[in-house]
């Protein structure tokens, strides 16, 4: 087991203070030196991903497909539309036009918020380190990173290479636990990121509004699945046991439980019992090493599928468990693991009213071939993103906003919406799935190398190559003499034309 040296407490306040000193010197208002940095973050990726990828084995017994999918290549290839779409991003934006005011030239300006503090957890330690981390660095302000203990491997690595590659001005670690979390947390800020479990998240926001400090809370929750008579049987069951497999289970947007139609029940069970055999080639338990640690597990009803366990090695086989009753304990919170109940309903209303009982979910999965069907759900209930014949895979659709609503957190840090630093809004994003089977059949288990060499051809992060040193912070703009030149090219013609005219 990793272990992980801890920030003393009394250095917290001097590296928070370092950073405010650091975002006073005005580098950060620097676009080409903001870029020079997410292009530093990327390569300390890029060329430690194999470090990575054990430090991931060893904190959570991850795969090397999962890791490379759906940790590495998707954050390098964000990296690189982040520095490219930078320019566009930060432009000013003008306003409707008004008679009475348009003389004034109004715009708006979209400037740093100063030192923000950045808290991950351990199921993703680095898709969730990187995605904040670069929306905040995009967005101009120095970062207090302090990622989770409890991915010790990992989060040593972090510490290791981030002053080597990233402005110790600007970018910092604090490590540790609750005492070093809470003495962050109860400073003076200038925002929060937080992502984590819905009762830390509270304590978190409850500090931050003592100083009216904007918070960014991602909180995860019991997000549903919706199984319709009208679904694909095979597909439903192949996506949603995916849903349920990546990561032992352990992501904010899997699939929490099953609500299946009971006309449709029997098929759907005996389509996942296929499918499980497909992940785990054959009728044996899923192999340690295909698949990740867990922190802890829980079992309830009755189980169908998987269930074997090995404690020493923190393993648990993906579960299903069905017939499943509604007031079971197992519906009472956010199922952190490799544990899928299925809850058998009458039809939609009745599906729709259960979810509609609980708080707000991260997510919600429709698998239903009816447009009746998926408007119906969409139109009646709430949830921060939405998917139809899919899971999970809107997380990493490019331009979507990624957050929650209600219990699942609010606010976002993906894409240019993380770059508007945590502007708090209802956006709630959807995908529509097609027939992309064919095209991402390596998404599926068993993970060979063909998986990955497959992945790897379609991920590929288009990185400008790395920058030799940072950019020079002289505030004079740089000359663009082909523009001058097409200007005078442009005044010679006008000139010569007006000359034969005369």
């Amino acid at each position: 087991m990793a272990t992980l040296q801890y920030t003393p407490v009394d250095e917290i306040e001097k590296i928070r203070s370092r950073l405010q000193d650091g975002f006073k010197t005005g580098k950060t208002k620097s676009l080409e030196y903001r870029k020079y940095q997410l292009l530093q973050l990327a390569y300390l990726l890029k060329e430690n991903r194999t470090r990575f990828i054990e430090a991931m084995r060893i904190d959570l017994g991850r795969p090397v497909f999962e890791s490379e999918f759906y940790e590495i290549a998707s954050c390098l290839g964000d990296i690189a539309v982040t520095v490219k779409s930078l320019d566009k991003w930060a432009k000013p934006e003008g306003v409707p036009f008004d008679i009475n005011w348009f003389a004034m030239k109004p715009k708006t300006h979209k400037v740093p918020k100063g030192t923000i503090l950045i808290i991950t957890p351990f199921n993703y330690p680095v898709w969730l380190v990187m995605q904040p981390l670069m929306s905040a660095i995009a967005a101009g302000n120095a970062v207090c990173l302090k990622a989770s203990e409890n991915a010790p491997a990992t989060t040593g690595l972090w510490t290791e290479l981030m002053p080597k590659y990233l402005d110790p001005d600007l970018v910092q670690m604090v490590n540790g636990g609750v005492t070093e979390t809470t003495r962050n947390t109860e400073a003076e800020l200038s925002a929060v990121s937080y992502t984590g479990s819905g009762t830390v998240g509270r304590i978190v926001a409850m500090a931050a509004a003592k100083h009216l400090t904007p918070v960014t809370l991602e909180l995860g929750g019991k997000s549903p699945v919706v199984v319709d008579a009208s679904c694909d049987i095979e597909m439903t069951a192949k996506r949603v046991l995916l849903g349920r497999f990546v990561n032992a289970g352990q992501t904010c947007v899997s699939p929490d439980y099953i609500l299946v139609v009971k006309s449709v029940q029997d098929k759907f069970l005996a389509a996942l019992e296929r499918t499980y055999k497909s992940f785990v080639n054959g009728d044996g338990p899923t192999p340690p090493g295909s698949f990740s640690h867990i922190i802890t597990d829980r079992h309830a009803g009755e189980v169908i599928l998987g269930g074997e366990t090995d404690a020493s090695q923190k393993h648990i086989s993906l579960s299903v468990i069905t017939d499943v009753p509604k007031d079971d304990s197992l519906m009472s919170e956010e199922i952190f693991g490799p544990v899928m109940p299925i809850l058998p309903v009458e039809d939609l209303d009745e599906a729709i009213h259960y979810i509609n009982s609980g708080d707000r979910p991260l997510a919600i999965y429709v698998f239903a071939d009816d447009k009746k069907i998926k408007d119906k759900v969409r139109n009646e209930t709430m949830s921060g993103t939405m998917a139809f014949n899919e899971c999970m895979i809107q997380v990493g659709v490019n331009g979507l906003p990624f957050g929650g609503t209600g219990a699942s957190g609010y606010g976002y840090h993906t894409g240019e919406h993380g770059y508007k630093s945590f502007r708090i809004c209802e956006q709630r994003s959807t995908t529509l799935s097609c027939a992309v089977d064919k095209i991402l059949w390596w998404r599926y288990p068993p993970y060979t190398d063909a998986n990955i060499r497959a992945m790897k051809r379609v991920m590929r992060d288009g990185l400008p190559a790395k920058p030799k040193g940072p950019p020079s912070l002289s505030s004079g703009k740089s000359v663009s003499w082909g523009k001058w030149v097409m200007v005078l090219v442009a005044i010679a013609a006008a000139a010569a034309v007006k000359k034969n005219r005369s």
